[in-house]
C-alpha cells in the first residue's frame, strides 16, 4: 500500500488526538516506514491536490481525499497462476485513458506479476489465457474495452533468454 493511501486512510479512520497528532485508540501514532521528510512532502503534495486540509491546527481529509481512497482501494490484487518460464503466446495491447492512470498502473503491475514482458508501454506479451477472475474483474471495472488480446501462432522469443 502506498504512503498516500496510508496517510489518507489514517486521517479518515482516526478521530483521536494527542498533542495535535491523530493517534490510534492506545495513543500511539501509526509508525511510518518512510522518513519524516518523505511524510511531510507527501502531506504537502496531498494538500496541493486538495486531498487534505488543515483545520484548527489539525490535518483532515477532504471529500476529494475520501473519493481518492475509495477509487484506489477498489482495485483488487491478483496472484499469478503462471509458472516461471512458461511460453509467452498472448499479445496484449491496451489504451487506458489518462483519466484512469491508477488503473493503467495497476494493470501494468499485474502483467508483470503474470510473467508478461513489455514490448512497449502499452504492448505486452505473456502466457495465456489470462486468469478468468482477472478478466471478469476487468469487465467489472469497465477496463475491458481498453484492452485487446491476440493469440500468437507460435510463442514469442525474448532476446537474450
Amino acid at each position: 500500500m502506498s504512503i498516500v493511501i496510508e496517510i489518507l486512510e489514517g486521517l479518515w479512520n482516526t478521530h483521536l488526538y494527542y498533542k495535535g497528532a491523530r493517534v490510534n485508540m492506545f495513543g500511539v501514532p501509526k509508525p511510518w516506514i518512510e522518513n519524516k521528510n518523505s511524510y511531510r512532502s507527501t502531506v504537502s503534495r496531498l494538500h496541493k491536490k486538495g486531498l487534505v486540509e488543515k483545520k484548527n491546527g489539525r490535518w483532515i481529509i477532504t471529500k476529494a481525499g475520501k473519493k481518492y481512497v475509495k477509487e484506489n482501494k477498489r482495485l483488487l490484487n491478483f496472484n499469478s497462476p503462471f509458472k516461471k518460464g512458461v511460453s509467452k503466446n498472448l499479445l496484449l495491447m491496451f489504451d487506458v485513458p489518462e483519466s484512469r492512470q491508477n488503473e493503467r498502473k495497476w494493470l501494468r503491475e499485474h502483467l508483470k506479476k503474470f510473467e508478461y514482458f513489455m514490448i512497449q508501454k502499452s504492448v505486452w506479451v505473456g502466457p495465456s489465457p489470462l486468469p478468468k477472475d482477472f478478466v471478469s474483474y476487468l469487465k467489472k471495472i469497465k477496463l475491458n474495452p481498453c484492452i485487446k488480446t491476440f493469440k500468437l501462432a507460435k510463442p514469442y522469443q525474448i532476446k537474450g533468454s
